[in-house]
C-alpha cells in the first residue's frame, strides 16, 4: 500500500522538484547569518556546507545527528521524519518527503540540495576500481587577480612613503620605511580535485596560491605555497573509518572539537544553537590553521564508538628572543593564521612552529534518543607560545603544552532535546554549554542556551556558541524563538545577554551586554519573498574622560529590508536595502547601502549582475552584504565610504560536465583617490577584481 502511495505521491509532485546541480547559497546565507561581519569564518562554514552538497545524505541511511548538522529541520520534524522511516521503511523517492508529517514545501525544497534516495547495497568491486569509476568527481581550477597596480607590485624606491589618514581619508602626515615588496605575483591561482562516495571513501587535494606569493621549487617550497590533501575509507579492515592527511573532528558541542558548519547566532533563530556530534571530517578549505594533519581511526563496538588521532602539524609564528636570560631563548609571540607568505616578515614566520597533537573521542549511543561522550587533545609545540604582556591578556595561554578534556550529552524526549558540554583545559579552566532546542507546538519552536567560558580557559580548536570569537572569559544565555502560523508569514527572533568578566581589547574593565533580532518573513506566492530584519548590538568600550578611562555602551542597530521576485523563470530580480546607526558616547555614525540584483538565463548562459549604492561615516557601518560568487567561492565584502559597487558574472555549459565561470567585480568610490593601503595601495578611485574557473567532471 505505502509504495503506491508513494508512486501517486512522485506522480503529482515531479513537477514540483528536482535536485538541480547548483544550490542557491544566497538562501542559506541570508536565512544563517543575520548580518555578515569580520568575525565570522564564512569560507570554513561553506566548505562544511558543501561537503554535504558534493556527497548528499541518503535519507534511508541518515542518523539524526547528521540530518540535524543542515540546521533545516526543527525538533518536530527531525521527530517525524525518523518515526515515519521506522514505520513504513527506506524511502522510494525524494519525493516521499512529502508524507512525512510536518514537513511543508519550504523546508523540502532547502533539503532537496543536500539529500538523496539511494539502495544500501554494497558495491564488491576493488576499491581502486570504484574510486576510478567513481561519478561524484570534479577538478576545478580557479584564477583571480586585482587589476589595479598595487605598490607591493611596484619597483622600489629608495624609501617606500606611506600616507597617513584620519577619519576624512585626510592625508595628516607622511612616513618613510624601508623598500617591502611582494615576492610574487598578484595573481591567485587555486585547484581542487575531489572524488567520494558516502559511506565508502573520499579522495581529494587542494592547492592555492594567494595574491603576491611567490610560485617557486626551493628547498621551502614545492610549486604552490598551500597543499592540502586527504584520504577517508569508510567501513574498510574493521574500522568505520581511516583517515590519512588533513582532517577536522565535530564532537558534542564544540568546546574541543568545533569543526563544522557551526552558523551560530543568525536568522535562524532556533536550529543552529545545538551542535552535532559528527566524528572526524576530511579537511579541504585552503584556510591555513583549524586542523589537522595525521592519522585518525574510529572503531565502533556495540553502543560504543571511539576515535583516535595523531597530527603533527608546522604552524606559522612570530619568532622572539627572550634576552632576559643568557641563552636567549626562542619563543612565538603568536600563532598566524592568515596563511600569508608575501614579505619577509611573512616569510620568516612560515612554518616556525611545530604542532604535534593526541586525540580521542568516546561516544556511547544506546539508542538514537541519547548520546554520551568524552573527549580529550593533547597538544605540544616545539616552541613555548607567550604573548606580549598587557593587562587583558593576562590570562591567555603560555607554554609549550596544553591538554583539554571534556564530557559531553544530548537527549531527545518526545519533541524537546536536551544537549550540553563541560570541558577543563590544563590550565584548570571551565567552559560549559547548555541548552534546549523544543517544538512547543505545530508553529511555535524554541531554544535555550546557556554558557560559561573561564578567562583562562583555552581550547585552540573549539568553536561552541558564543558572542566571542573564541571561546574564553565569557557567560551568557541565549533566548530563540520561531513562529510559523502558516506558509505565508513568519517570524524569528532571539535576545542574547552576555558578560565578560575580565577585560577585553578596547574593554578595560568587566563588562556586560546584549542583543536581540527580529526578522520577519512573508512568502506571497513561490514567486516572491520578502523579509525585514531589525537586530540591535550593545557592548561597553573604553572611552578616555577627563581624569581616567572610563566604560561606555556602544549601541549599534542593523536594519534590512529585502524582497525576492521572480518575473519568469528565467528572470529573477533581487532588491535589498539595509543601514545601521552607532553610537558610541556622544558620537553617532550611520551607514546604508540599495542594492538590485538581476539573475538571467539566455541560451546557454547564467548571468548574475548587481549594481548597490552604499555611504558610510566609518568602517563601524560597513555594510556587508553576500554575493554570488564561482562556484566554491564565497564573497561578503565589506561596502566601505561612499561610492557604488557592482559585479556580474556568467556561467557556460560548453558541453557536459565542463563548465566555465567569468566574474568581474569592482568598487567606484567617490570619496577617496587612493584605495587600500600600505603594500595593498592604489592609485585612483576603483578598486577592481577578475575571476575565472573552470570545472570537469570526469
Amino acid at each position: 500500500m505505502k509504495k503506491w502511495i508513494t508512486i501517486l505521491l512522485i506522480a503529482i509532485s515531479l513537477p514540483l522538484y528536482s535536485q538541480n546541480d547548483e544550490i542557491d547559497l544566497e538562501i542559506f546565507a541570508e536565512r544563517l547569518f543575520q548580518v555578515q561581519d569580520e568575525d565570522v569564518a564564512y569560507e570554513d562554514i561553506y566548505e562544511s556546507l558543501l561537503l554535504y552538497y558534493s556527497n548528499k545524505l541518503n535519507l534511508n541511511l541518515v542518523e539524526p545527528e547528521e540530518l540535524a548538522s543542515l540546521y533545516i529541520l526543527n525538533p518536530a520534524q527531525l521527530s517525524n521524519f525518523f518515526t515515519y522511516r521506522d514505520q513504513f521503511g527506506n524511502f522510494l523517492s525524494i519525493n516521499e518527503l512529502q508524507a512525512v508529517p510536518e514537513l511543508d514545501l519550504e523546508t523540502i525544497r532547502m533539503m532537496l540540495p543536500f539529500v538523496t534516495v539511494e539502495e544500501s547495497r554494497v558495491d564488491s568491486r576493488p576499491l581502486i576500481k570504484r574510486i576510478l569509476t567513481e561519478e561524484n568527481n570534479y577538478f576545478l581550477l580557479r584564477y583571480s587577480r586585482r587589476l589595479e597596480e598595487q605598490k607591493g607590485y611596484t619597483a622600489p624606491l629608495p624609501l617606500d612613503t606611506f600616507f597617513v589618514r584620519n577619519e576624512n581619508n585626510e592625508v595628516i602626515d607622511t612616513l618613510t620605511t624601508p623598500p617591502s615588496r611582494y615576492a610574487g605575483s598578484p595573481n591567485k591561482i587555486y585547484g581542487r580535485f575531489r572524488t567520494s562516495h558516502r559511506n565508502d571513501f573520499s579522495l581529494g587535494f587542494t592547492f592555492e596560491k594567494d595574491n603576491g606569493e611567490e610560485f617557486a621549487f626551493n628547498k621551502n617550497q614545492k610549486g604552490f605555497d598551500f597543499y592540502s590533501y586527504h584520504l577517508m575509507l569508510e567501513n574498510k579492515f574493521g574500522f568505520e573509518k581511516i583517515m590519512l592527511g588533513d582532517f577536522q573532528l565535530q564532537v558534542g558541542q564544540g568546546i574541543v572539537f568545533g569543526a563544522g558548519f557551526n552558523a551560530g547566532k543568525g536568522a535562524e533563530t532556533v536550529n543552529t544553537t545545538k551542535r552535532n556530534s559528527l566524528g572526524i571530517r576530511p579537511y579541504t578549505s585552503v584556510l591555513e590553521s583549524g586542523f589537522f594533519r595525521g592519522v585518525g581511526l574510529t572503531k565502533k563496538r556495540g553502543d560504543f564508538e571511539m576515535t583516535l588521532f595523531y597530527s603533527d602539524l608546522k604552524q606559522d609564528g612570530n619568532v622572539q628572543t627572550d634576552t632576559t636570560f643568557s641563552d636567549f631563548d626562542e619563543f612565538i609571540n603568536s600563532i598566524q593564521s592568515s596563511g600569508f607568505h608575501r614579505t619577509p616578515n611573512e616569510l620568516n614566520s612560515k612554518d616556525r612552529i611545530n604542532e604535534q597533537s593526541v586525540g580521542a573521542v568516546i561516544q556511547y549511543q544506546p539508542h538514537r534518543r541519547l548520546i554520551i561522550g568524552v573527549s580529550g587533545l593533547n597538544s605540544n609545540y616545539s616552541r613555548p607560545l607567550q604573548r606580549k604582556p598587557n593587562n587583558y591578556n593576562q590570562f591567555e595561554f603560555k607554554g609549550d603544552h596544553n591538554f583539554i578534556t571534556s564530557a559531553y550529552a544530548n537527549y531527545t524526549w518526545q519533541n524537546f532535546t536536551f544537549f550540553g558540554e563541560g570541558a577543563r583545559s590544563k590550565s584548570g579552566g571551565i567552559g560549559a554549554v547548555a541548552g534546549l532546542v523544543a517544538s512547543l507546538s505545530r508553529t511555535v519552536d524554541m531554544a535555550m542556551v546557556f554558557r560559561n567560558y573561564d578567562r583562562d580557559f583555552h581550547s585552540f580548536y573549539g568553536n561552541a556558541f558564543s558572542e566571542n570569537s573564541r571561546n574564553i572569559n565569557e557567560r551568557g544565555t541565549y533566548w530563540g524563538l520561531s513562529i510559523k502560523p502558516n506558509r505565508r508569514h513568519k517570524l524569528n527572533l532571539y535576545y542574547d545577554r552576555f558578560k565578560f568578566p575580565w577585560l577585553k581589547f578596547r574593554t578595560e574593565a568587566p563588562s556586560v551586554g546584549n542583543e536581540w533580532l527580529i526578522r520577519y518573513s512573508h512568502f506571497p506566492s513561490r514567486q516572491i519573498t520578502l523579509y525585514a530584519q531589525a537586530r540591535q548590538q550593545k557592548r561597553q568600550v573604553t572611552m578616555p574622560s577627563e581624569n581616567l578611562n572610563i566604560l561606555t555602551d556602544q549601541i549599534k542597530y542593523n536594519y534590512i529590508f529585502n524582497i525576492d521576485y521572480e518575473l519568469k523563470p528565467w528572470l529573477k530580480l533581487k532588491t535589498k536595502v539595509q543601514s545601521s546607526t552607532q553610537q558610541e558616547g556622544n558620537e553617532h555614525t550611520k551607514g546604508f547601502a540599495i542594492i538590485q540584483d538581476v539573475n538571467f538565463e539566455v541560451w546557454k548562459l547564467k548571468f548574475n549582475t548587481r549594481m548597490a549604492l552604499f555611504d558610510t561615516d566609518d568602517f563601524d557601518n560597513a555594510q556587508y552584504v553576500y554575493e554570488n560568487d564561482v562556484l566554491y567561492a564565497f564573497s561578503i565584502p565589506a561596502y566601505n565610504g561612499t561610492g557604488v559597487r557592482s559585479y556580474a558574472m556568467v556561467r557556460y555549459d560548453p558541453i557536459r560536465n565542463v563548465s566555465v565561470w567569468l566574474r568581474y567585480a569592482q568598487f567606484s568610490f567617490r570619496d577617496r583617490e587612493v584605495v587600500g593601503s600600505g603594500l595593498n595601495e592604489s592609485i585612483g578611485n576603483t578598486s577592481s577584481e577578475m575571476k575565472i574557473m573552470l570545472r570537469i567532471k570526469f
